[in-house]
Order: C-alpha cells, then sequence, then structure tokens
C-alpha cells in the first residue's frame, strides 16, 4: 500500500486529502489514521454496490467504534429530500448524537447527499469522504459543496459543508463501469482548461496509460486535479469569486442534465458535451482560436467521453434551464468561458446571438 498526503487549507481550517492505494482495493489495513477524523460513533453512507464490494474493509478500520450503515439508491435520479430524510432518520432512530460523524462511500450522489446530512443533522456533524469513482476523487469530493436536487434543477438544495478528510484509493478505479470511468475524465480535462496548459499536454501524453488505468499515472493524474482544485477552493471556499471558474462547461451541463433527466446521462457526460459548447462559444467570441476547440473535442473524445447531445432539447427549452442555474446573479446568467487552453475566466457580458448559434449546432432539437 501507498500513502501520501496533500492538504486543503482554508482561511480558518485545513484538512487531508490521503492517497493511500490499496487501503480498501486490496483490504490492506490504512495506517491507521482515519480514527484521526471521526467521533464516538460513525454512520457510513453508500450504495449496494459499493458497500459490498469496500464496506468490510472500511468497517475494520473503525474498529473500537459504533458503527451504521445507510444505503440509498445508486443514481443521479435518487439525490432527493426524500433520501435525504431517510438518512436523517437513520442517525435519529440509530442514537447518533452530536459526537458522530457521517462517512461518504461512494460517488458523486453519495458524497454530497451525506455533506448534506452531516451539514443539517443537529445543526452540524463531522464527515469524512470515501470517493470511488474517478469523478468523485478529482472534483466532488474536495471543497465541500453538498446538495440534493430539485426538479427545476440540480444541486438547487444545500449547503457548503467541508469534509474533515478524504481518503482516496485509486485501486478502486479498476471496479468502476467504463463510463463511469470516462465521465470522471470530463473533470479532469477541466481542471487542466481553466487552470493549467502544462497539464493538459500531460493528458495528451498520458491518454494511453490513462485508459489502461496504469495506477502511477491516476494517482499522479488524480493528486494533480485534487492540487488545483485546492488551490482555488482555498481562495474562495465560498464561491464569491475564481471558485465559480470551476464550473466551466457546468452551466450548459446541468441544463443538459436538468431537460435530458437526472440519471438518462452521467453528470461528466453533461460536462464534457457543456465543456465543448463553451469552447465553441469562446471561439465565437474571439476568445480562443478554432483549432483549440478542436484539441478540446478530440482529447475528451480520446477518454470516451460525448461531445454533443443526442437526445433532442429545444433552443428555448436550454435557454430556460441555463437562465435557473444557481450562478445567474440579478444582472443575468454567468459563463465560464475559456480565455486560452489552460485559463478560464467568468463572463457577465457575452453575444447572446453566439450563444443561440453554439446551442443551435449542438443540440438536436
Amino acid at each position: 500500500m501507498t500513502a501520501d498526503t496533500t492538504w486543503v487549507e482554508l482561511p480558518d481550517s485545513r484538512y487531508p486529502i490521503l492517497f493511500e492505494t490499496g487501503s480498501l482495493s486490496h483490504r490492506e489495513s490504512a495506517p491507521n489514521r482515519l480514527d484521526e477524523f471521526v467521533g464516538e460513533s460513525v454512520l457510513i453512507v453508500s450504495n449496494q454496490t459499493i458497500a459490498d464490494r469496500y464496506a468490510a474493509p472500511l468497517i475494520d478500520m473503525l474498529s473500537g467504534l459504533k458503527v451504521d450503515l445507510h444505503l440509498i439508491p445508486e443514481g443521479e435520479a435518487h439525490k432527493t429530500l426524500g433520501e435525504l430524510e431517510r438518512i436523517i432518520e437513520t442517525l435519529l432512530r440509530a442514537g447518533h448524537t452530536r459526537e458522530t460523524s457521517l462517512i461518504a462511500l461512494g460517488g458523486g450522489v453519495v458524497g454530497d447527499m451525506t455533506g448534506f446530512a452531516a451539514a443539517i443533522y443537529q445543526r452540524g456533524v463531522p464527515f469524512v469522504q470515501i470517493p470511488t469513482t474517478l469523478l468523485a476523487q478529482v472534483d466532488s469530493s474536495v471543497g465541500g459543496k453538498t446538495a440534493v436536487n430539485h426538479l427545476l434543477g440540480k444541486n438547487m438544495i444545500g449547503a457548503f459543508h467541508q469534509p474533515e478528510a478524504v481518503l482516496i484509493d485509486v485501486g478502486v478505479l479498476r471496479s468502476l463501469p467504463a463510463k463511469e470511468f470516462a465521465a470522471g475524465m470530463a473533470e479532469v480535462v477541466k481542471h487542466a482548461l481553466l487552470a493549467d496548459a502544462d497539464y493538459l499536454t500531460w493528458l495528451e501524453a498520458h491518454i494511453e496509460a490513462i485508459n489502461a488505468l496504469d495506477n502511477t499515472v491516476l494517482t499522479e493524474m488524480v493528486r494533480k486535479s485534487c492540487e488545483i482544485k485546492s488551490r482555488i477552493v482555498a481562495a474562495d471556499e465560498k464561491e464569491k469569486g475564481q471558485r465559480a471558474l470551476l464550473n466551466l462547461g457546468h452551466t450548459f451541463g446541468h441544463a443538459i442534465e436538468t431537460l435530458v433527466g437526472y440519471g438518462e446521462i452521467l453528470h461528466g457526460e453533461a460536462v464534457a458535451i457543456g465543456t465543448v459548447m463553451a469552447a465553441t462559444l469562446s471561439s465565437r467570441h474571439g476568445l480562443i482560436e478554432a483549432d483549440a476547440v478542436t484539441r478540446v473535442e478530440s482529447l475528451l473524445k480520446a477518454f470516451n467521453l460525448p461531445t454533443r447531445v443526442q437526445q433532442p432539447i429545444s433552443v428555448d427549452a436550454f435557454l430556460t434551464a441555463m437562465e435557473r442555474d444557481k450562478k445567474a446573479t440579478a444582472q443575468g446568467l454567468r459563463l465560464i468561458l475559456l480565455k486560452a487552453l489552460g485559463e478560464a475566466v467568468v463572463v457577465s457580458e457575452f453575444d447572446e446571438q453566439h450563444l443561440n448559434a453554439v446551442l443551435s449546432e449542438s443540440l438536436l432539437g
């Protein structure tokens, strides 16, 4: 088992991202650090598939503590207030107090819901993220965003609640379905596009090794993405400024998820399509060259991601969904565009004709 640590440094606190390859995937004992971050009792939140694989080694790490397990249905369609209430009910019925801790064992849906439950249970209890999908490892487990969906919009009900620690075992990625792994690569490419041109070049040079799930390369990749996100979160914890850049592709992507239907398209797939739309709009505004858009699209395709919407959606419906985006202000819609490959910018003023043209090109409806 290999282990090392990256720290998320916030103005008033800090927490570690523990890279411990083998702690779950090979059922090796962790270096006895998890008990530093949990209370006298623990509720593990997971889904059936992940719990069957990894709950046992995790419970072994927590020997001596009161440990309960709550399972939620799989998929974005179940990231709801109803499922959140069931987590709270389990906590109450099992007698968990303010001294308890929650552990999110799973992907982005599990992490979002567990974090939100921790944020609101008895006005807030600690939680730990143990992400088991690539998307969660490189993105959603770091930064403290927690939420559930509403029928009218994704992540509309939530809170900022930072974890006590994030435990990452890249070995678990070998058990991921290929589509789930690809979905995570959308967030990896996003990190490179918005903050690090050298990282983008590195990704292009390591496509084969990444797709072959080389542990050494994956560990370096996940660490690079976590460092980028940690740096941005540290500078803007509550998304008042530059943290909005992490939403590159997401205003378009969230609209796609809302209109296609939660669970009908993976979040990362929607983000990949949204990233191409954002890059195309950037090119239409003269911020990047057309060949840069081609480079973005080619890299996403190399990681087996879609770059066009396959379901019929009208431009009007898409615009309405975009206007409900959380990043919108009283002054209107804000978009994250590319100023260069490796540099993103928040744009409040843009040519609506260019936006309509991009949507018309990208949508089947």
